[in-house]
């Protein structure tokens, strides 16, 4: 079976890719009016899993209510006591072993419900982010730090997890205060008065520490995604660093970084010991006042010594959610300003996405056609300009120029990893940009001279565009890459799995598997891009034998500077200032165009041979 073969059995027409997902879809994303609240954004999240959140609440007021029936049965039974009546007292002991049974029955309902909640959220809007960072554009990353979305996506994420499973509970103890404080007006309206005098003074304190608190707060998260960017460029580029001995100089880049973090970390310290006392504390100088008036009241008999000591434990009560006021407000700006930077990305709408009217290419002939084309990714620098080029289906065609002329660029417009500023890139008379994303891309294959290999088995690095390729045909196609020599002597063949990059394997090993791995996915346009740069000469000879046959019936653009690759293409395209500087076969170039000379010859020794052509006068 060839690789040709193999590759078709059983692949869909454009899909490369049909997995079935392991998970249900969140059934909600975040409301996208940018005007509203961090919460009322999020709400919708929240909403759609209502049932959990209904289940929470109710059983979470049965709980609260009976917490807060249990000192008005303690009033009753400290004056049954006081009265020496024993019926009374039996009652009430069954009754309040009776609310004990519940409270430990609907309390631990109303918990497990309420950090459902909190997770059941935070995986939905995982995945709602993850989804929506496949779909930025190339330009979304080209401007932003890995290690920015990484901490985007994880601590500004679980930031908004413990508000929602935290904050719900909280928000019970304020229906717990309610309650308390229903009781003691009921009971006797001016004690009541007394314990409440503080918190207008804690109500006050609140607010100057959320004042200081939400700025510090959005720092120490962007500080958090620039230490999470300086770990992730030192795991990713240990090679340089240690081939360098720098070292100590990449541990005192990160030492600056935490030093940055532990101030804003010290200024929220400094707030809460600052602020929290003073919130915790003025509830409990009303139950001092109480305390002082209510025994007073008890003395001269308007109240019993029952209510006295049940108003004493709804003082309590009263104080819970203050106790814990500091923590609430501190959770909650952090939440906040991981909200608004979690919801910066998910406002980031795709440049490059899928027009009302796009179509599937699903028998492609394979012509492409550049015209006119203008582009630069950033309006200062053009890379293209007034680029026009025109290939027939099935033709090889080698784009040839200098450094930075704009050769890598041609390829990633006709992937549309970037749309052109002017002019038109189109496959088979179609405008890439009215061709869905996956059709075109199934379409065009593109090897990178920079491969990427996941920490996967091998096998599955080359699959990744067919996962239900069989063993055969994995291994057909790495027998076309001249890869399942040095795959078979691994220490698992084909289920060894690399390390992350494939930095276990060489760079030629990893190109070779690229290779296979575009192969398998049988593109009807192939695009190398400097594919075999890190190949020695010999195996890439090998490579051009088994290329030669398969791309007989299939387009291919090839962008390189060794001539033994260039020599695999019928047509040469000479690529100046973003511009087609000449055309031909690579006999005509080297005979009439100098400046065509002129890139061959600085790249002389990767060259197997001399400038000349060979016995078919490539």
């Amino acid at each position: 079976m060839t690789v040709a073969d193999a590759a078709s059995v059983g692949a869909p027409d454009f899909e490369p890719v049909a997995i079935a997902a392991h998970y249900d879809s969140p059934a909600a994303g975040i409301d996208p009016d940018q005007d509203k609240g961090w919460m009322k954004r999020l709400w919708p999240m929240v909403r759609a899993h209502r049932a959990t959140l209904k289940i929470g609440v109710a059983t979470g007021v049965v709980a609260l209510a009976i917490q807060a029936a249990v000192p008005a049965l303690g009033r009753s039974a400290v004056d049954a006591a006081l009265q020496g009546d024993r019926q009374a007292l039996w009652i009430v002991f069954g009754l309040t072993a009776a609310l004990g049974v519940g409270r430990l029955i609907f309390g631990g309902i109303y918990r497990y419900q309420l950090f459902k909640l909190g997770w059941n959220v935070e995986t939905d809007l995982r995945a709602i982010m993850y989804e929506h960072l496949t779909r930025l554009s190339f330009s979304y990353y080209d401007r932003t730090q890995s290690g920015d979305v990484i901490s985007r996506a994880n601590s500004d994420i679980r930031s908004l997890q413990l508000l929602l499973a935290f904050g719900p509970l909280i928000s019970m103890n304020v229906l717990m205060f309610a309650m308390a404080l229903g009781f003691m007006v009921y009971v006797h309206p001016w004690l009541a008065l007394v314990a409440l005098a503080p918190l207008p003074g804690v109500y006050w304190f609140g607010l100057k520490f959320r004042n200081q608190v939400f700025p510090l707060s959005w720092v120490t998260q962007a500080r958090m995604a620039d230490l999470a960017t300086i770990v992730d460029e030192n795991v990713n580029g240990t090679r340089v660093v240690k081939s360098f001995a720098a070292e100590k100089r990449q541990i005192a880049v990160l030492g600056r970084s935490a030093q940055r973090i532990q101030w804003t970390n010290v200024e929220i310290s400094n707030s809460r010991a600052r602020w929290n006392p003073l919130i915790e504390s003025l509830p409990r100088l009303g139950t001092a006042m109480v305390v002082l008036y209510g025994g007073w009241l008890a003395i001269e008999g308007q109240v019993s010594i029952g209510t006295l000591l049940a108003f004493s434990a709804y003082v309590i009560m009263l104080q819970v959610p203050f106790r814990m006021a500091g923590f609430v407000l501190m959770q909650g700006q952090r939440a906040s300003a991981a909200a608004q930077r979690i919801f910066e990305i998910l406002d980031e709408a795709p440049e490059i996405a899928d027009s009302a009217s796009a179509v599937d290419i699903v028998e492609p002939r394979g012509r492409v056609d550049f015209e006119k084309v203008c582009f630069g990714y950033n309006a200062e620098t053009p890379v293209l300009s007034e680029f026009t080029l025109h290939i027939e289906p099935g033709e090889r065609v080698a784009i040839v120029g200098s450094t930075g002329c704009g050769k890598s660029t041609v390829a990633r417009l006709l992937d549309r990893f970037y749309d052109v500023d002017r002019g038109s890139v189109r496959l088979d008379g179609v405008d890439v940009r009215d061709i869905t994303l996956r059709s075109l891309r199934h379409t065009v294959g593109l090897v990178l001279d920079e491969p990427f290999l996941f920490s996967a088995s091998v096998h599955d690095n080359i699959a990744y565009g067919r996962p239900s390729a069989s063993r055969a045909e994995v291994a057909a196609a790495a027998s076309a890459a001249q890869a399942h020599g040095f795959i078979s002597e691994l220490a698992h063949g084909y289920d060894s799995v690399v390390s992350e990059r494939g930095y276990t394997l060489s760079g030629g090993q990893r190109q070779r598997i690229a290779i296979a791995r575009t192969l398998l996915a049988n593109p009807k346009v192939l695009v190398l891009d400097d594919a075999t740069s890190a190949i020695d000469v010999t195996v890439e000879e090998a490579i051009h034998r088994a290329l030669q046959a398969l791309m007989a019936d299939r387009t291919t653009i090839i962008i390189a500077h060794r001539l033994s690759t260039i020599s695999l293409a019928e047509r040469v395209v000479v690529l100046d200032r973003g511009r087609v500087a000449n055309t031909g076969t690579h006999a005509d170039l080297l005979a009439t165009d100098p400046h065509y000379v002129e890139i061959l010859a600085r790249h002389r020794d990767e060259s197997p041979g001399p400038l000349r052509p060979d016995e078919n006068g490539r």
